[in-house]
């Protein structure tokens, strides 16, 4: 593979990954402010991965090290991992409680202290249950997980190339 490949490789899809969890946040925000949507903790904490994410990717594609970029891929795939994670917990147990309150998810939240940065992206607004909602018969929490998984295979199959190609 040329070195020119390579380069525009390891620039693009992190930063197609970058805009994808971006525009994922914007879907809830959207979801939220229009067709009043409300998040819960397990929400919130998806939104805050996706940011995490995009600021992974960000570094990744600007950075000039091989190494820098197998380590921040690798990072961005136990992000996304994270993710999954939190979209199957939101489903199989959080969606059947009433309360999230002091969940994982509760107290990340509130030891980040995002609510009050910026309520707009950050409120919690929703119980559990009442976040439970499905968009075209599949549960809310299912796109997430789809695009958790999504960036977990690229940003691992990222790492590979980095580790197999030389360049930078």
């Amino acid at each position: 593979m040329s070195p020119s490949l390579t380069r525009k490789i390891t620039r693009r899809v992190p930063l197609a990954l970058a805009a994808i969890s971006v525009l994922a946040v914007a879907a809830a925000v959207a979801s939220q402010q229009w067709f009043d949507m409300r998040p819960c903790p397990w929400c919130i904490l998806q939104r805050i991965i996706f940011l995490a994410i995009a600021v992974l990717c960000l570094l990744t594609a600007f950075v000039p090290s091989r190494r820098m970029r197998i380590g921040l891929n690798l990072a961005t795939f136990a992000f996304a991992v994270s993710g999954v994670v939190a979209a199957t917990y939101q489903h199989v147990v959080a969606a059947k409680l009433f309360s999230c309150n002091l969940t994982f998810a509760d107290r990340v939240i509130t030891a980040l202290g995002v609510e009050l940065v910026w309520p707009l992206l950050f409120q919690v607004t929703a119980t559990c249950a009442e976040a439970a909602v499905t968009v075209l018969g599949v549960p809310f929490e299912f796109y997430s997980l789809t695009l958790f998984a999504l960036i977990a295979l690229v940003a691992m199959a990222l790492a590979l190339h980095s580790v197999r190609v030389r360049t930078g």
